[in-house]
């Protein structure tokens, strides 16, 4: 298969490959997604055979705007419009009872679907003219960093899809953050460019569900993307040191080897000679972090480094989304500094 890489005004052509059941690499304000008809189980499932995904894994429906709500989904509680109002477009992504016309493929037989409206134009431009709502992981390899430009998706899905939409970087560089507003109180499945303080200050008590701390057990089957299985990984082992920055920086330059790769914040980068250094952005901004940390992990795969160390921020705001990526990353091998 020939993957086209397509223009931000190629929405038609991108529309009617998802029409005709095809694969095509969108662009969000997230990280890049590969979109396919999410009422197309065939089409769907080919979304499972190029990311190489488990199909237990859940998959969410991007759509673009909550009128489209009612359409796709059943008992709709106004919790859901409440987030709609303030979030969308945006990085927040709501679960909730699925309707009739959503395939089982795309909710891994759950009740329940994720449900998104992505903040970029061309992306609800493709879907409105698509006429379906897409379902949309992200686009790469299943377990390795996202991509947050078309590059990076190029990378993982070249000769596996129809098509990328080159929708310039993503602006946000970390998943959605995804609610359960199926159940009460509200709770968090993966922190994302919504933060939990956003959550609460909008609807009060918002639970935080223990995957988003700790691996899932074996028998624990996954109500929404990134929650069970080893996520944006490299091909190197990772170890994540959390702890005061000074500190953290202190422990790693005591215990990497030579050869090793770090993922530092930008103040401490001349700490760590003969290592490989890949920046997270100044200690202070975890939104430059949240850019950052998938291009920081992906950098890695095109070295020969045999194990990385990662600096990594306080769970307060985006950075508990940051600390959730990194220690997916690190298959939570995690140390206190």
């Amino acid at each position: 298969m020939n993957t086209k890489l397509l223009t931000q005004n190629d929405i038609d052509q991108a529309a009617a490959i998802l029409k005709n059941g095809g694969l095509v690499g969108i662009p969000t304000e997230t990280v890049y997604g590969l979109g396919a008809n999410g009422l197309d189980p065939e089409a769907v499932g080919r979304i499972f055979a190029a990311k190489g995904r488990p199909q237990d894994n859940p998959l969410i429906l991007h759509v673009p705007s909550a009128d489209w709500l009612e359409r796709w989904c059943v008992d709709v509680p106004e919790t859901a419009y409440v987030l709609a109002e303030r979030f969308w477009p945006g990085p927040l992504t709501v679960i909730l009872k699925r309707g009739p016309a959503v395939p089982d493929v795309v909710t891994a037989g759950l009740d329940t679907v994720g449900m998104r409206c992505p903040d970029h134009p061309v992306t609800r431009a493709i879907i409105r003219a698509a006429g379906v709502p897409v379902a949309a992981p992200s686009g790469n390899t299943s377990g390795r960093p996202s991509p947050t430009t078309a590059a990076h998706m190029l990378e993982d899905m070249d000769g596996k899809i129809d098509a990328i939409v080159d929708g310039g970087p993503c602006a946000v560089g970390v998943e959605s953050a995804i609610i359960d507003l199926t159940v009460d109180p509200p709770r968090l499945l993966r922190p994302g460019g919504v933060t939990l303080e956003q959550l609460r200050e909008a609807l009060g008590d918002v639970a935080v569900d223990a995957a988003v701390v700790r691996p899932m057990g074996a028998g624990e089957r996954p109500r929404a993307p990134g929650m069970k299985y080893r996520h944006y990984a490299p091909r190197a082992p990772v170890t994540v040191v959390t702890g005061e920055p000074e500190k953290s920086a202190a422990y790693i330059a005591a215990h990497a080897q030579a050869g090793d790769g770090v993922i530092c914040f930008d103040e401490f980068a001349g700490r760590f000679p003969g290592k490989t250094v890949e920046r997270l952005g100044p200690s202070h901004d975890k939104g430059e972090q949240a850019r950052r940390v998938f291009d920081a992990l992906r950098a890695f795969d095109s070295t020969s480094v045999p194990a990385i160390w990662a600096q990594c921020p306080d769970p307060a705001g985006i950075g508990l989304a940051v600390a959730n990526r990194l220690n997916k990353a690190a298959g939570f091998h995690i140390v206190e500094a």
